[in-house]
């Protein structure tokens, strides 16, 4: 009986921390600096040649306009058709009835998959979807890790004025299925402008410019935008392409808030763009136009043209990937220390990526968009802190929370590091 009554009491501890210790901030947010600035003291010298790089860079921006089709099977494509067989739910927290996704994926008319071969143009940031509507898709919402903010049927966000290219529309033709440089996705037909060969001619011909400073810009009584970092517009003498509902048009962009194609990369040039990250809420996928741990990254190195895929696991590839998954966390810290270079080093484990920014004595660092920390709410439940947003930390933040789950730390499940200076 008295161990029974002890349980009890240990079970009803730890609910009452799950409760509680949600709304409590890490310690690694109040002892180390949030301001990027303090950090850029550990940047190298490095040989980054942002303008060689830019010429590839570009060339993977305008490529869905080179498509003769897309470079996606349409077995591929149809992916999200998995969902019809699994228990998910609505954004009204109800269980989706077969008969909804039957009738989603008949509109989805992939019976014309790569039949209609346009090209076009995003006139809005707009959300690529994995299935043709804007319902939510989630796993059990009253599960941690679950529900809001996971929407699965959120592919990414993409930029307003970025090239896509068609391959059909839904049968109701609300809805395009279309491949960016980057990501392949439904996108909303009215959030699309239709080019030929001359608006893509004029479009290619003029230098890049990329925003830096993030805001809201008015271009006229119609066209309003919360331009992010990362977003491209061809400079023409004073003005601006930018590509609306009505067609290609100059405009006018604030000052201070675009930069000739590519920046330099610099300790001015790295603490300004990260000041527009930092304490940026976390979005899933790109949802309500934040970002999530792999679209900062990349947005972070767009205006040096440093190049990266839309998920932690594509950003791997293609630079100087080291895998070190089966060192002690001891040793993954003092190989991370010694080996990465500070801003120019991705730290990976599934799911999740940061940017290494140096260390504090021999305390690695990184700075990530991040959801939350693991932890038990009872002895049988996961529960969740919720951090939910751009923070700098060491690779075991929360670690000295009392229910955090100390077997599922980041730097317990980090599988390698990426060197981006080649």
């Amino acid at each position: 009986m008295k161990l029974l009554n002890f349980l009890l009491l240990i079970i009803s501890f730890l609910v009452f921390q799950g409760c509680t210790v949600k709304q409590i901030k890490i310690a690694d947010v109040k002892k180390y600096p949030q301001n990027p600035s303090f950090y850029i003291k550990n940047l190298k010298q490095n040989s980054i040649d942002t303008k060689k790089l830019s010429q590839s860079y570009i060339k993977k921006y305008f490529s869905p306009w080179d498509l003769e089709k897309t470079s996606y099977s349409k077995k591929e494509a149809m992916w999200g058709n998995i969902y019809y067989k699994r228990k998910v739910y609505l954004e009204n927290y109800r269980k989706i009835e077969q008969n909804w996704f039957k009738k989603l994926i008949t509109n989805a008319n992939y019976e014309e998959y790569n039949k209609v071969k346009l090209k076009a143009i995003t006139t809005k940031n707009i959300d690529f979807r994995v299935l043709p509507t804007n319902s939510a898709i989630f796993y059990n919402p009253k599960k941690a890790g679950e529900g809001f903010p996971f929407d699965y049927n959120q592919n990414s966000r993409v930029k307003i004025n970025t090239p896509v290219f068609v391959s059909h529309f839904s049968k109701d033709k609300a809805w395009a299925l279309v491949q960016s440089h980057y990501v392949l996705g439904w996108v909303r037909v009215d959030s699309l402008f239709f080019v030929d060969d001359e608006d893509i001619k004029n479009f290619k011909k003029y230098p890049l410019e990329v925003i830096v400073k993030e805001g809201y810009q008015t271009f006229n009584i119609n066209t309003t935008e919360n331009l992010k970092v990362g977003t491209f517009f061809p400079k023409i003498d004073d003005k601006y392409l930018l590509a609306t509902n009505s067609g290609i048009k100059k405009v006018k962009i604030k000052e201070n808030t675009i930069e000739a194609f590519p920046l330099k990369f610099s300790a001015n040039n790295i603490n300004k763009l990260l000041q527009e990250f930092i304490g940026e809420p976390y979005g899933w996928g790109g949802l309500n136009n934040h970002r999530d741990c792999s679209s900062f990254t990349q947005d972070f190195f767009t205006p040096f043209a440093i190049y990266l895929n839309r998920n932690s696991k594509a950003q791997t590839k293609g630079y100087k990937y080291i895998d070190i998954y089966k060192m002690s966390n001891k040793k993954k810290k003092e190989f991370i220390v010694n080996n990465a270079i500070p801003f120019l080093t991705l730290i990976y484990l599934r799911g999740h990526i940061m940017l290494y920014i140096g260390d504090i004595n021999k305390e690695p660092l990184a700075m990530h968009n991040m959801w939350g920390i693991r932890t038990w709410d009872t002895l049988f439940s996961r529960g969740r802190n919720i951090v939910g947003k751009t923070v700098i930390t060491t690779l075991e933040p929360g670690i000295e929370l009392r229910n955090v789950d100390k077997k599922s730390t980041i730097l317990s499940k980090i599988r390698g590091i990426v060197i981006l200076e080649k």
